[in-house]
């Protein structure tokens, strides 16, 4: 059953990462890091599971919950905001 479970995970987090990666790529204005997938994505399947492969609702998800992520997380949830904030800023 270990097992089981340990294949189902690991199928889990590679389709995240594959969706986190091509959503990067289509959407400039919200780029997410190698560090924020590895610092978020264990925040992202407790709090926002039923969001996932919808990565414009896993990010409003996460900005939801923020005060329940994990320190690490929400540094490169500020991090990306920031990032944004500023490119909506200079157009």
């Amino acid at each position: 059953m270990t097992i089981v479970r340990t294949k189902t995970v690991r199928q889990f987090a590679a389709t995240l990462a594959v969706a986190i990666s091509l959503a990067a790529l289509s959407s400039p204005s919200f780029a997410f890091t190698a560090e924020a997938q590895r610092q978020c994505t264990g925040d992202a399947f407790r709090l926002c599971s039923s969001e996932i492969p919808n990565i414009s609702r896993i990010t409003a998800c996460m900005v939801k919950n923020r005060s329940q992520l994990s320190p690490g997380c929400r540094v490169e949830l500020d991090k990306g905001m920031a990032a944004q904030s500023r490119k909506v800023a200079e157009q």
